[in-house]
């Protein structure tokens, strides 16, 4: 089997990071994972949503290497078809991509006013009007999978989606983001997945923070 390292930084505030991980556990693909401090000029500036382009998470399997979430998403899917990354079905699959891509692209209002911050909780945050048009839009994407689907995650069985909108189930939970039921179910169970617990204890061991991010409401 080809070496696999999967590049990655800081898990308290590294939603992209968090993404690719997500992905290659789900893959079931082995890997060892290459840790870039948050401090490194090229880490920090996607960290603080500075740098258009998204260079980490990077995976290297063998010779082939491969950054930006979507295009290590596809390109797990087709070296593990068996972990199932996008659904079978060619409706279902164009529809995890439509949602994938809406993550990747989308909801800046969310990422600004909400920074992914594990180790923080802030009950009662008061969320800025744009940031809670992004929370309807996204409560409304997961409503709508997992009633089209049947749950239990949004596309039946754990995926590319599930990876993809786990930051921000984190950061729903770090701002006390008010939840129906059906979205609040959801959260506990991304939470409760053995991948998220483990991600969880290393952010929480992590010995720095990052002023710019550990805002005071």
């Amino acid at each position: 089997m080809p070496k696999t390292t999967l590049r990655i930084t800081s898990k308290n505030y590294s939603s992209w990071s968090l993404r690719g991980w997500l992905m290659a556990k789900f893959a079931d693909l082995p890997f060892e994972e290459e840790l870039v401090s948050p401090d490194d000029p090229e880490a920090r500036a996607e960290i603080l949503l500075l740098s258009s382009s998204i260079l980490m998470p990077c995976l290297m399997h063998g010779k082939i290497v491969v950054w930006d979430t979507l295009a290590i998403g596809e390109y797990l899917n087709e070296i593990r078809p068996g972990a199932k990354l996008l659904p079978a079905g060619q409706a279902a699959r164009a529809h995890c991509r439509a949602i994938c891509g809406e993550m990747h692209s989308g909801f800046g209002a969310l990422r600004a006013a909400l920074p992914m911050n594990l180790n923080a909780h802030f009950p009662g945050f008061e969320i800025v009007p744009r940031a809670q048009a992004d929370i309807e839009r996204i409560t409304t994407i997961w409503k709508q999978c997992l009633a089209t689907y049947g749950g239990p995650f949004l596309f039946g069985e754990r995926s590319m989606a599930d990876a993809m909108y786990a930051p921000v189930v984190t950061r729903f939970l770090t701002y006390d983001a008010p939840l129906d039921s059906v979205c609040s179910a959801y959260c506990k169970r991304i939470m409760a997945l053995p991948e998220m617990q483990q991600w969880r204890l290393a952010a929480h061991r992590e010995p720095a923070g990052i002023a710019e991010l550990d805002i005071k409401p």
